[in-house]
């Protein structure tokens, strides 16, 4: 690597210099952009076979309760057992039913109930593998670069949300759904085979029982005057406001458009996220940190009221621009309340506490069936208004009125120790 390139990525992205964080990243990559294909592909097909915003919210249910259900578990499964070895089990069965889904729906003979079912399996699985992939960071690189592993994981979501809507879109149009599901199922094998050539050190497993680890995990949330606040925001905003992406596919259809007006919504919150997350990347050590992430929320529960009400007008600009702000808005605020978040949970109860924390991602699809449901009593645009009228009373009642996340700083930010990983050019295990 040039020395010059070599100097921008120790000083900028740290994390990078870390030869096994890097390889994962990179399988990631492969694996985070397969399952935003899959989201475009689920959605374009259940509503290519139904034509209805319901089933839309049938699917989003499919994928979110079962992986509340596991996540809960799978944050114990992380902190007890090799996570190397939970993420190789993962991406292998995620990649069979993604495999056996392309197929079905190539021959043509693909039902509903079908794409609900395999939907709502690799939700269980996704279940056992997110906790896995959140724990497993601080044996990958060093305290020192942790936040810069977070923010980078971040990037490859909000970035294949950019690209892979407006790529899949075009592929749906030449040559159906049933190619973005096979190429779901290629990203996890990559996965599984980085993955299985990585050797980490993991600490021995907690001795407790299961459900003692579960239950510590829940107290210290409980009992948290930061995550417990924090945590309903994340959630009210995902399953309130966040959930319009599941109506895309109406919003698509109200403005005149077909499935590459549908990856360009898409795309373009994606791209308002990208913006967002590297706006966010500044704000990790503002001494007003906390009314930044606060203000970031509010002007969420704004932009996604505005964006529901010109796309449903037809107007494709004015829904592009606010979904752009909409995304953007949310980004920030996830990035920095989740680094806050990282930063202040102990190693030992990592898998449980976020965990629990990426139920929020969960709840989008689920609050999907909910405006799925009001869209057929009030319209689609009055139905987004009102999850974003719910969600800015969260931030009003669980954020503005808490001090402690009003008045945070990110001037001296907690860390959390943790055994570091090798850098580059240092002996390591493979």
């Amino acid at each position: 690597m040039p020395a010059i390139m070599s100097g921008f990525v120790a000083n900028r992205l740290p994390a990078l210099t870390y030869p096994l964080y890097r390889r994962y990243w990179l399988a990631s990559l492969a694996s985070v952009g397969g399952t935003q294909l899959i989201t475009l592909g689920q959605g374009w097909l259940v509503f290519k076979l139904t034509g209805s915003a319901w089933n839309l919210g049938l699917l989003g249910a499919a994928v979110a309760l079962p992986n509340i259900v596991l996540t809960l578990i799978g944050g114990v499964i992380a902190d007890r057992f090799d996570k190397r070895v939970i993420m190789m089990f993962t991406s292998v069965a995620t990649a069979s039913l993604l495999a056996l889904l392309s197929f079905l729906d190539y021959q043509g003979s693909i039902t509903l109930w079908q794409v609900l079912a395999i939907a709502a399996t690799i939700s269980l699985i996704t279940g056992i593998d997110w906790p896995a992939r959140v724990a497993i960071y601080p044996h990958l690189v060093g305290r020192e670069a942790f936040i810069n592993a977070v923010a980078l994981n971040t990037v490859i979501w909000q970035g294949t949300r950019m690209a892979m809507p407006a790529f899949g879109g075009m592929l749906i149009a030449a040559g159906g759904t049933w190619l973005l599901f096979a190429l779901g199922s290629a990203g996890f094998l990559i996965m599984f085979a980085v993955v299985s050539s990585l050797r980490v050190h993991v600490p021995a497993p907690n001795s407790a029982s299961p459900w003692r680890q579960l239950q510590d995990g829940v107290r210290f949330i409980l009992h948290s005057n930061l995550f417990g606040p924090l945590l309903v925001i994340v959630f009210a905003g995902m399953f309130f406001c966040s959930a319009y992406v599941q109506l895309m596919p109406v919003f698509a259809a109200a403005m005149g458009g077909d499935e590459t007006a549908y990856g360009y919504l898409l795309a373009t919150g994606g791209l308002g996220a990208v913006i967002g997350t590297i706006v966010a990347s500044g704000f990790q050590h503002h001494a007003r940190l906390g009314q930044l992430m606060l203000g970031a929320a509010a002007l969420t529960a704004v932009t996604t009221a505005l964006f529901a009400w010109v796309a449903a007008s037809g107007l494709l600009w004015s829904a592009l621009a606010m979904t752009l702000l909409a995304s953007l808005f949310s980004s920030v605020f996830i990035v920095t309340s989740q680094g806050v978040l990282q930063l202040t949970v102990p190693d030992h109860l990592r898998g449980r506490v976020m965990g629990i924390h990426a139920i929020g991602y969960s709840l989008i699809p689920l609050g999907g069936l909910l405006l799925g449901g009001l869209t057929g009593v009030v319209g689609v645009a009055m139905a987004v208004t009102i999850g974003s009228v719910v969600y800015a009373l969260a931030i009003l009642l669980a954020g503005v009125r808490n001090p402690r996340i009003r008045d945070w700083s990110g001037a001296t930010p907690a860390m959390v120790e943790s055994e570091p990983p090798l850098r580059e050019n240092e002996p390591q295990t493979v």
